[in-house]
């Protein structure tokens, strides 16, 4: 019989967890080599677990799992440190890009570039950094990083976009010129906005608030209906003046 498949050391975050059997936790991990990874945190709510006070979200850890279903097994984590506790607004936010990953992230799916993304999300919200500059820049490398192929710059012809001409994005062909055809729930921006978008450059407050309603309507779209609770939440506790999200 064949060893059961382990990892180990791997750079990871816990996403979400959730208590399992009397002692036990269901934890979703987001790694850097495997994607999101559903684990069984044997006995870690047992008071003395060497995991009590290690499986905090937002952290970053280095994680070993064993098995090779769609379950693995915790072995062991480690806190990494380096990272300040998150409160507040910020907090908010990044339960926010939780939950993006946790909707839209199919499991055992390796995006090392989005793990990377959303190291950097954590720091700038940690670091005060503008949350909703920090949700745009994580949004944009959410969606590019699982293929919605978000050609910003560029027509649906594949003319360059123009700073002084107006747009709105259709799904199915992407960066369409404001004309007669466009519906009218349709979120119009401006050619700078989405060149600015491309860049990553979100300095102007119309850039700000222009991304802001578009990026909105690509992340309904692509979560199918569902509704974040994170967002409920925003609204329900009035925690976002303007609701950055």
């Amino acid at each position: 019989m064949s060893a059961r498949p382990r990892v180990d050391q791997q750079p990871g975050f816990v996403l979400h967890s959730y208590p399992y059997r009397e002692t036990s936790l269901i934890v979703e991990v987001f790694s850097r080599d495997y994607g999101r990874v559903g684990l069984v945190a044997k006995g870690a709510r047992r008071p003395m677990s060497q995991l009590r006070g290690v499986l905090m979200a937002f952290q970053p850890l280095l994680i070993d799992w064993s098995g090779g279903g769609e379950m693995k097994t915790l072995v062991r984590a480690e806190w990494q440190g380096g990272q300040p506790l998150l409160g507040g607004q910020a907090l908010l936010c990044a339960y926010y890009a939780n939950e993006l990953l946790m909707r839209l992230l199919p499991r055992e799916d390796a995006h090392p570039v989005l793990h990377k993304a959303y190291g950097e999300a954590l720091r700038a919200l940690a670091a005060n950094e503008s949350q909703e500059v920090v949700l745009r820049r994580f949004e944009l490398a959410l969606l590019q990083e699982l293929g919605y192929g978000l050609s910003l710059d560029m027509e649906q012809d594949g003319t360059p976009v123009r700073p002084g001409a107006f747009y709105t994005y259709i799904i199915e062909r992407g960066v369409v010129l404001v004309g007669d055809e466009v519906a009218d729930d349709a979120v119009t921006v401006s050619g700078r906005t989405l060149i600015d978008m491309t860049q990553g450059n979100f300095r102007n407050p119309e850039t700000l608030a222009q991304s802001k309603a578009l990026m909105r309507r690509l992340i309904q779209y692509y979560l199918g209906g569902q509704v974040l609770q994170s967002r409920r939440v925003f609204t329900e506790l009035l925690a976002f003046p303007g609701d950055p999200s």
